[in-house]
């Protein structure tokens, strides 16, 4: 199967400490390790939100460069979706077009 470039940004609740964030990011990281080859990892730390999101006005924010099959960036967003502390994520194609 023909792999794509991809980079995804997510927004972790603060509320969880550091432990808890490195815990997030370090499950997300290891799903993406197992289905491709990740370039980078890119902790922005802690940023305020452009806007409440369930009732939080900061958010951790990490950003992953990574390379996987096609097929890999809707399971990553399906679990991004039902993993509960993330508050926000975004995963983009870097393809050339």
């Amino acid at each position: 199967m023909e792999n794509g470039k991809y980079e995804t940004i997510m927004i972790v609740d603060p509320a969880l400490g550091e432990e808890g964030i490195a815990a997030v990011v370090e499950r997300i990281t290891s799903l993406i390790s197992e289905h491709g080859t990740i370039e980078s990892v890119e902790d922005w730390g802690k940023r305020t939100l452009a806007y409440e999101i369930n009732d939080r006005t900061e958010g951790y924010y990490t950003l992953i460069h990574f390379e996987a099959p096609r097929s890999f960036p809707a399971e990553l967003e399906r679990i991004y979706s039902i993993t509960e502390n993330v508050l926000r994520s975004i995963v983009v194609s870097k393809e050339e077009k």
